[in-house]
């Protein structure tokens, strides 16, 4: 499913004819340099509008525009993201310069959203935390199963008493890692930060929405991303979901059915994931070492 069909960029005339419209003090800016970002990337890559499949990937190194050119997206979409963007003085006005046409309607499916690293990132620290403070309790259940376990100073003085009596012959029965599991919530977070990761996204991702990604394989293993790109095909597939996604893993460029955008080169074509140079340097590597695989 397509619900973004083309976005299109100011070239550099626009560019130039819009800051030199300006009076007072940004009429000094008669050169593109950091401070007025993102004003100055894209026309350098000669990429003035794009048009996008139902899954199209941003490709290049790094310093390339992936992550300017998918913030511009999403936020002249309006769309949801956790993290939030570092303006400049300059962004509101860049994106008054670019333009968008959706396939159908007027408006995105609601579910539709910006999923950022830093969104990831902050959601393994809550777990990270999650887990320290379950920890805690772990082992405040390991002082408890110890003492109930081999303390005979208890005896039943009335029936208040009997729960306490039913706890005590429960840890007399049960091993240690059976009364922890028992005493322990059931719905605890134990995975990897690569787990963690990977169930981030088949969480936030849902059907039938638009759906923007920032170089989704970090904090993820080979494997992982190779079970990430398998869910971003099927629910491309099954789940009428579009995808735009920055990234230079070659384990997600190698998905099926990509439109590829390389921002390495210029002009910023498309290419075939087996032509980008990221994925030529992991190819020559591996095969400059065919020998050790045999």
């Amino acid at each position: 499913m397509v619900y973004l069909d083309k976005f299109s960029l100011p070239d550099r005339m626009r560019e130039d004819n819009f800051i030199l419209s300006y009076d007072s003090p940004r009429s000094s800016m008669t050169c593109f340099s950091n401070d007025v970002y993102p004003f100055g990337i894209f026309p350098n890559k000669e990429i003035s509008e794009m048009r996008f499949d139902a899954l199209t990937l941003i490709y290049g190194g790094n310093g390339s525009g992936k992550s300017t050119l998918l913030n511009v997206i999403a936020e002249k979409l309006s769309l949801e993201s956790g993290a939030p963007l570092n303006y400049t003085p300059y962004f509101e006005d860049y994106l008054k310069l670019c333009d968008f046409r959706l396939a159908y309607g007027k408006n995105l499916p609601k579910e539709s959203c910006f999923i950022r690293s830093d969104d990831v990132f902050d959601f393994m620290l809550d777990v990270r935390s999650i887990n320290m403070g379950v920890d805690r309790k772990r082992e405040q259940i390991f002082g408890d199963y110890l003492e109930k376990k081999y303390s005979d100073g208890f005896s039943l003085k009335s029936l208040d008493d009997y729960e306490e009596l039913k706890e005590r012959n429960k840890a007399r029965r049960m091993t240690m890692s059976a009364y922890t599991n028992e005493k322990l919530p059931k719905n605890l977070r134990t995975n990897s930060n690569g787990e963690s990761a990977f169930a981030y996204f088949t969480g936030k991702i849902g059907e039938n929405a638009l759906y923007i990604l920032d170089e989704p394989e970090n904090s993820l293993s080979p494997s992982m991303q190779l079970k990430l790109a398998k869910f971003i095909e099927d629910s491309v597939r099954f789940y009428g979901c579009q995808f735009i996604i920055a990234t230079h893993s070659p384990f997600l460029l190698a998905m099926k059915d990509s439109l590829i955008y390389d921002l390495d080169s210029v002009p910023a074509g498309i290419k075939s994931w087996n032509e980008l140079e990221n994925v030529r340097v992991y190819f020559d590597f591996f095969h400059s070492h065919r020998n050790e695989f045999l």
